[in-house]
């Protein structure tokens, strides 16, 4: 496949024409809710790939620039005015609308929202051409679409586009999930639309929030444990949908889409999802978490998209050339998917992408066919921005698959007169992996750098197992299988059953044998596994053990790592505590103890595991 799509985009840059696949309108039913992951893929309930084939019908977060009369189309992004609800309502029937999802060989919808819209209870203007919205809220309305498109088969996304209902994605107010409001107001609406919809199992996912950026005065970043700490904030409010709303959906976590000010001489870029190589997410149910990236021409690895103002003279994609732009990809976001057996393994989307049908230039132009042709090879998940617009004698934005004049006349990507419509029908069309996705070895990293994080179901239930220090607990069904020796990192494996009961070691009670003389030896009870830590500074200061429902294997071995990493061929798993020295049992193996001392110089820090068979 490889092989045959780099053949088809070197064809395509040379000029030479190549027969485009037919695209058959689907039936995007035939799939059994809801869906989770395995491994790379997103699968269905009954264990079969689904692949997202989405589009974003956008305009329930906001089409108004910001300035002007709120009500004056002219005062919105290419003068498409969306009242709060999914953009082309007034010009075209909800089912006509979703009639052209079909025909263009989509399978589900991202669908954008605001805070603002789903506050807002004044009632829409009247929509002519769904004269059965009269009177509703923004909110309603979304209800209707959701209702119609999951009637229909699509999987819906939800996507917390915006916070106000404006265009995305300048100094708006929307640059992150709490720059125009708190976070525990981002949190509370998340709870409030995941359950809203939680009987309704083919709506699949929750899209936590969208180009997660710079405003005047701070950065986001991955991991500092802030108040502008995207990777900490997406993790809390995806462990609360989950816990107390709707453990059904998928949770989908966007990379932060630009740092630093764009100015040339000075620091700044989009990380995407490169600080995930280092520090993932580990949520309270394992396979649910999808990683999730936008890519556009006009903007590039170290370019903002701004022209004018915020331009800088660092290289769009566009400019890139077909491999450097392979390697970027890659690089950037990718890698999550590419890379199986990892901490951060997770199905990648690309949830936004896509070019203009009018544009002329011949960059742009290459650049789409080499991304589309790069997602079609990659077998990736994919999301084009947008699925609906306006047009009037095929003049107006352009950029949407499918369009409406006043009239409720359709032009769309497949009509014959669209630059882009061979490259859509090799995207929909191109070979993927179909079937039953066999279970995937899964892998945990936790992270107590600046707080408890116990992703077991069964022990935040219980009582506080060691008051006063911070907790690392394994998803149920895994077990602890490495630490590292400082930066109080962790990594889970394993598919055993919940624990019939714990037990919290904190002396040397159960040890059995002299597995680290001169050490102090913390050691789980005999048919125990450790599951968890816990560590008071950077100490080491117990191990949780779970009861095993089955009996274990009493021989085993030390592992050391005070000195150096000490991890089996291949470090499965991936590196789980980036510039640390690790320690981690060999497949087929569970921690049972762990040692440290406290001699002068040491910290208490793990030094070495026993791992048994």
């Amino acid at each position: 496949m490889r092989i045959k799509s780099a053949l088809l985009a070197a064809l395509m840059i040379a000029g030479i024409v190549v027969p485009s696949p037919a695209v058959a309108s689907v039936d995007p039913s035939g799939w059994v809710a809801p869906l989770s992951t395995r491994g790379r893929y997103i699968v269905d309930a009954a264990g079969d790939r689904f692949k997202l084939k989405a589009a974003n019908w956008h305009g329930a977060s906001g089409t108004w620039t910001g300035s002007g009369d709120v009500n004056d189309p002219a005062t919105h992004h290419a003068g498409e005015i969306a009242y709060q609800t999914p953009l082309g309502l007034d010009r075209a029937p909800i089912d006509k609308i979703i009639d052209g999802l079909a025909e263009l060989g989509l399978n589900s919808v991202r669908l954008p929202f605001s805070n603002a819209m789903i506050h807002d209870t004044r009632p829409v203007p009247d929509l002519p051409a769904n004269p059965e919205l009269r009177g509703l809220t923004p909110l309603q309305v979304y209800d209707r679409v959701v209702a119609r498109l999951t009637a229909r088969g699509f999987a819906v996304i939800l996507n917390n586009h915006t916070t106000t209902s404006r265009w995305c994605c300048g100094l708006d107010g929307n640059e992150r999930w709490n720059t125009a409001q708190t976070e525990q107001q981002w949190q509370d609406d998340w709870l409030f639309m995941a359950r809203r919809y939680a009987s309704n199992k083919r709506v699949a996912g929750a899209d936590l929030y969208n180009e997660v950026r710079r405003d005047v005065f701070d950065d986001p970043n991955w991991g500092w444990g802030n108040g502008t700490d995207w990777q900490r904030a997406s993790q809390r409010v995806a462990d609360r949908i989950l816990t107390e709303a709707n453990p059904d959906l998928l949770l989908i976590v966007e990379g932060i889409n630009w740092t630093g000010l764009p100015v040339d001489g000075l620091p700044h870029g989009r990380p995407t999802l490169e600080p995930a190589r280092t520090l993932s997410h580990t949520l309270v149910d394992s396979g649910k978490l999808v990683y999730a990236a936008h890519f556009y021409g006009y903007t590039g690895p170290n370019h903002s998209g701004a022209t004018g103002t915020g331009e800088t003279h660092d290289p769009r994609y566009r400019d890139l050339s077909p491999q450097e732009l392979r390697d970027v990809l890659y690089r950037q976001a990718f890698f999550v998917s590419a890379e199986t057996g990892k901490h951060y393994t997770a199905p990648l989307w690309i949830s936004e992408f896509g070019e203009g049908r009018h544009t002329t230039d011949a960059a742009s132009r290459a650049w789409f066919e080499n991304f589309v042709g790069y997602l079609a090879e990659t077998d990736t998940d994919f999301a084009y921005w947008p699925a609906v617009g306006f047009h009037e004698g095929d003049t107006g934005n352009g950029w949407s698959l499918l369009s409406w004049d006043t009239a409720g006349r359709r032009a769309d990507v497949l009509d014959g007169t669209d630059w882009r419509g061979p490259a859509w029908r090799r995207l929909v069309s191109a070979p993927s992996r179909s079937g039953r996705i066999p279970e995937a070895e899964r892998w945990s990293m936790l992270n107590l750098d600046h707080a408890d994080f116990q992703a077991s179901r069964k022990v935040r239930a219980m009582t506080d197992w060691n008051p006063g220090a911070r907790k690392g607990v394994c998803p149920d069904g895994q077990q602890l299988t490495g630490l590292s020796h400082t930066g109080n990192r962790g990594l889970c494996t394993g598919r055993l059953a919940v624990p019939a009961g714990y037990a919290v070691v904190r002396d040397e009670t159960h040890v059995d044998t002299d597995w680290a003389s001169g050490y102090t030896k913390v050691q789980c009870p005999p048919e125990h596994a450790a599951v968890g830590y816990s560590v008071t500074g950077a100490a080491f200061s117990a191990l949780l053990c779970g009861k095993s429902a089955t009996p274990l294997g009493r021989t085993g071995r030390t592992v050391w790592f005070d000195r150096g990493d000490n991890r089996p061929s291949g470090s499965p798993g991936g590196d789980f505590a980036s510039g640390r020295y690790k320690g981690q049992c060999a497949p087929g193996e569970y921690v049972a103890g762990v040692a440290y001392t406290g001699r002068v110089g040491s910290n208490r820090t793990p030094d070495a595991l026993l791992c048994r068979a």
